[in-house]
């Protein structure tokens, strides 16, 4: 894909300030696909494709957890690694104001307000991963390693068999 063509969101601003490697690639984004379209449409392993999943703890803090597409997130084992008593998706207009982002074009790359960032910990050990580049129907492709210089994010492992 040409540079010309890659949306001007926050995240690839991140990436392009940071001098971070990327590849952006644009796809048919599909209302409630999630990461099943997307690994379609790219051809790539869903297991590749991350989620940008905004929740909050039981305090209402919120927080993104990065996971493959291919699992969910334990939300009981992130509250005890957390130590709160739950942890829950945010509602779309919460993420939103949070992020900058509408839920289907959530980056954590970027984000309106710095959120603690928590990140399946077999993420970091794949090759590529393709992550939202904060535009619905656009995925960036880059080293997950450049997550822990732009996020430092938190690995755990909270991860359990089935897409959302």
């Amino acid at each position: 894909m040409s540079r010309s063509r890659i949306p001007s969101t926050p995240a690839v601003r991140l990436l392009k300030q940071r001098e971070i490697p990327f590849v952006g690639h644009l796809y048919a984004y599909q209302e409630r696909g999630g990461t099943a379209v997307c690994a379609r449409e790219l051809q790539v392993d869903e297991h590749a494709v991350i989620k940008t999943l905004v929740m909050e703890d039981d305090r209402q803090n919120p927080l993104v957890v990065l996971m493959h597409g291919d699992r969910q997130v334990s939300t009981k084992k992130l509250a005890r690694i957390l130590g709160v008593r739950q942890v829950t998706p945010c509602t779309p207009e919460r993420a939103l104001r949070q992020t900058g982002y509408q839920v289907g074009g959530t980056s954590p790359l970027g984000t309106r307000n710095p959120l603690p960032v928590y990140v399946e910990s077999s993420i970091l050990e794949l090759p590529v991963i393709y992550l939202n580049g904060g535009k619905r129907g656009f995925l960036v492709a880059l080293d997950p390693r450049a997550l822990l210089e732009l996020l430092t994010p938190v690995p755990v492992q909270v991860a359990i068999e089935g897409s959302d």
